[in-house]
């Protein structure tokens, strides 16, 4: 038996050549480039590419993965009923999303197919993912499904298909880099979860919906909308000191500050300040108004402990200033992570190595 910290933090795992995350540093990487800097100067497919291949595409090697993923990006025939069925119920759109992917039709088991097969379907599902989200949440609101549109980029068919207006390519960008930057982030809750499914042989699909569990508690995926919620409950920058202290002195954390893993500023965070600040509007100068105002009490308060905002605190300002409704927000963080979750799973499936910790029993002794 080995001792390990609580929560498994700091315990490798496994390897992988898909990304890292440096806490302390502020800076986390995908292959050997920059995240940040990739989310920059490149489209959500060329770092999808980066993710799945390990390497950046050439131009024709981009226009053909281009065209591949919007072949893939509509919605099976054979799961349009459930989809109507579903999207009827009082679940999250998360579990709507696993409902559907339950029975999506076209998966075998990882580690008893060849490995294009098993590159195929994890492009395959990834793709399908947004258009089936964007379905079901259109359908709910009782308005018809968009066609994927081929000639639209990832992150900008997306926006059409769930808002049913083609965007503006200033909020189709900001949605694209967030895509970017939240597409993989070390061995978070919901990327090891895929990869203890997959390395069992489920099928992609059944490994996604694994992923997708983990990701629907407010801890992980359920941030941006709180953190959202924060700024409403706040209202206006003068009562964020207030505020903060009230949700202190009650235990409750502030959704938006602090990370898991970094010990530096969260260098997601900081790009994604830029991005609301070129979409512009009165929640975005409202919310970098409050953003210093909280980080002024936060160092009052934990002096000892730096509180940088993160990556969640300016995701629901992005996407709602790009048009996204807020019940919109996890899911749109699941069309990034599964395109991750999809590159673990192919990752994990190829090492054939199941993966089962111990635990140590701290019960009543065993009666013998």
């Amino acid at each position: 038996m080995i001792d390990v910290p609580a929560g498994l933090n700091g315990v490798v795992a496994a390897e992988t050549t898909i990304g890292a995350v440096h806490g302390d540093e502020g800076f986390f990487h995908y292959g050997q480039y920059d995240a940040t800097d990739l989310a920059r100067h490149r489209s959500f497919e060329e770092v999808w590419h980066l993710v799945r291949s390990g390497r950046l595409p050439d131009a024709d090697e981009l226009a053909d993965f281009r065209a591949e993923v919007a072949a893939a990006r509509r919605v099976p025939s054979e799961l349009l009923d459930l989809i109507s069925v579903v999207a009827s119920t009082k679940a999250s759109p998360l579990s709507k999303l696993r409902s559907v992917l339950s029975v999506a039709p076209g998966f075998d088991p990882v580690i008893d197919i060849d490995a294009a097969t098993r590159s195929d379907q994890a492009l395959r599902l990834a793709a399908t993912v947004p258009s089936i989200l964007a379905a079901l949440h259109r359908v709910e609101a009782g308005r018809s499904i968009v066609e994927p549109d081929p000639s639209l980029g990832h992150a900008a068919s997306y926006l059409y298909e769930v808002t049913g207006e083609r965007p503006t390519p200033v909020a189709a960008r900001a949605v694209e880099q967030y895509l970017i930057l939240t597409l993989d982030h070390g061995f978070n809750a919901s990327t090891f979860t895929a990869r203890v499914a997959a390395s069992t042989g489920a099928t992609v699909a059944d490994s996604v919906c694994s992923a997708l569990g983990s990701l629907a508690g407010p801890l992980h995926g359920g941030a941006p909308s709180r953190a959202l919620d924060a700024l409403d409950a706040i209202g206006e920058p003068a009562n964020a000191a207030a505020w903060v202290r009230g949700e202190m002195e009650a235990g409750r954390k502030i959704m938006g500050f602090g990370h898991a893993v970094y010990r530096a500023p969260d260098p997601r965070s900081g790009l994604l300040r830029e991005v609301a600040e070129r979409l512009g509007g009165e929640l975005v100068e409202r919310a970098t108004a409050i953003e210093a105002e909280i980080l002024v009490t936060l160092a009052e308060l934990k002096p000892g402990r730096p509180l940088p905002s993160n990556v969640e605190f300016y995701a629901g300002v992005v996407m709602q200033s790009a048009g996204l409704p807020a019940q919109m927000f996890t899911p749109t963080f699941a069309v990034s992570r599964t395109a991750g979750w999809c590159a673990h799973i192919v990752e994990q499936a190829a090492a054939e190595k199941l993966i089962r910790p111990s635990s140590r029993y701290v019960g009543p002794a065993p009666i013998r």
